[in-house]
């Protein structure tokens, strides 16, 4: 059975929509598809050129109303630990694409290294903890 599902957007928490703006902006490339506001929070959608479906959203981590304080304070605390989102994006050239990232004062975590399960990957985090993996695409 064919199914006509894709990616359409992906959720990573921001706790200062400036600094996250900057980093998935100017420093990884991706273009500003959408900036809300309401109620003194923003949502922002980016995504890659050229890949105009594909959309990743900066969200307030606890916007949602059904969350509780406790709630509310371990997110923040995982946030901090750089433990409560992540996301992996793929390019044919890891290695360029870490020396560019890295030149845009990102938070390195791991230098490009080929990994034993089979891929050459590097690691960030962005300005809100969020974790950003970055994998070499495998030659056709």
């Amino acid at each position: 059975m064919a199914t006509d599902l894709h990616i359409h957007a992906s959720f990573l928490p921001h706790d200062d929509p400036d600094a996250a703006l900057a980093f998935y902006r100017d420093t990884l490339g991706f273009e500003v598809r959408n900036d809300v506001g309401y109620e003194g929070m923003r949502w922002i959608t980016v995504g890659p050129v050229g890949q105009p479906g594909t959309n990743i959203v900066l969200h307030p981590p606890a916007a949602d109303p059904g969350i509780t304080d406790d709630e509310r304070r371990t997110i923040t605390e995982m946030m901090a630990k750089g433990t409560y989102a992540s996301i992996v994006l793929a390019t044919t050239d890891v290695d360029g694409t870490f020396e560019r990232v890295q030149a845009g004062d990102a938070e390195v975590v791991q230098e490009p290294v080929d990994q034993p399960y089979g891929v050459r990957d590097c690691a960030f985090r962005d300005p809100a903890g969020n974790m950003v993996r970055i994998q070499q695409l495998k030659a056709p």
